[in-house]
């Protein structure tokens, strides 16, 4: 008799620990402010200064370790080197790439917020069921004003404006002074990627149009078309085009983790360029380039990439 009333009585116990627990947790909920951030896709409630954030970019993973911040997951895929730290992290949970999310494992992380860009924006609305999430997109037609717009929505979110509008008056000041060098100069370029034995070509008003418009190269040719993946071209292209510069991008060396053979793309008629002349062909980090984005720390890159080369 004795046994079932000590039992009766460490059932309830438990029981009654447990509804405490429960209590407080609601009531920390309850009370823990919040923010609400508005993006192209919609508007959503976060907690401030949330602890565990998932960063499904690489431009975001960018900008919240120049704040400061951890994350608990992010795609590892393609990480570029610069950020290896995060890839050889076990405390990071691997998420997939940056197309395809390992939702279970997302799940699993219970995160606060979940930062992401175009590559993941078909997958908003999944992600929005796990976790809030953030949609942060670049755009191209004004790249520094767009990345200063992103970067105050983690100073915001995470109360780091003062250390966000500081990271951005740092980085315009350096791109005023290159652009004013360069611009001096009057030097032409132009801007191509390689990818599988084929050229594009990329203008001002394209996603790698910084070159023009930011850094102050003056284009080698007018009215390139603007699409995504640039416009095609030949190699009569390039030698007609006879840049100063001749900024390449090899896709295939970070798609496919393979860079391509130099000789296949500096061939005969490339050589006829001053570019190559003056050996002003630059190989520009794909990493930094078409895999990030226009995070702080790649913009960084891309700025010392020009003031390296001049």
């Amino acid at each position: 008799m004795k046994k079932r009333i000590l039992f009766s009585a460490t059932i309830l116990m438990l029981a009654l620990s447990a509804c405490k627990n429960n209590q407080k947790k609601t009531d920390a909920d309850t009370t823990q402010e919040t923010i609400s951030i508005t993006h192209e896709l919609g508007t959503v409630k976060i907690i401030k200064n949330p602890k565990k954030i998932v960063a499904l970019d690489y431009a975001s993973l960018e900008n919240l370790k120049e704040l400061g911040k951890s994350v608990v997951g992010i795609p590892k895929s393609h990480v570029p080197q610069y950020l290896s730290d995060y890839k050889n992290d076990e405390k990071v949970a691997d998420l997939g790439t940056m197309f395809e999310v390992d939702y279970e494992e997302l799940s699993a992380l219970e995160p606060d917020v979940v930062f992401i860009s175009a590559r993941m924006r078909a997958n908003y609305e999944e992600l929005s069921k796990i976790a809030p999430t953030v949609f942060l997109q670049t755009d191209t037609n004004n790249n520094l004003e767009s990345l200063k717009k992103n970067l105050l929505v983690f100073g915001e979110i995470f109360d780091k404006k003062e250390a966000a509008n500081t990271i951005m008056t740092n980085l315009q000041k350096r791109v005023d002074t290159l652009y004013k060098k360069v611009n001096n100069t009057d030097k032409t370029a132009l801007m191509i990627m390689h990818n599988n034995g084929k050229f594009s070509a990329f203008g001002k008003d394209s996603r790698f149009g910084v070159i023009y418009k930011l850094f102050g190269f003056k284009e080698a040719v007018n009215n390139i078309d603007a699409a995504r993946h640039g416009q095609a071209i030949s190699n009569e292209f390039i030698q007609k085009a006879n840049p100063d510069y001749l900024f390449i991008l090899d896709r295939s060396a970070v798609v496919n983790k393979q860079a391509t053979n130099k000789e296949e793309i500096e061939n005969k008629l490339v050589q006829n360029t001053k570019a190559y002349q003056n050996k002003k062909v630059i190989y520009l980090d794909p990493e930094a380039w078409y895999i990030s984005g226009d995070g702080v720390t790649s913009f960084n890159k891309k700025i010392e990439a020009i003031e390296d080369n001049l």
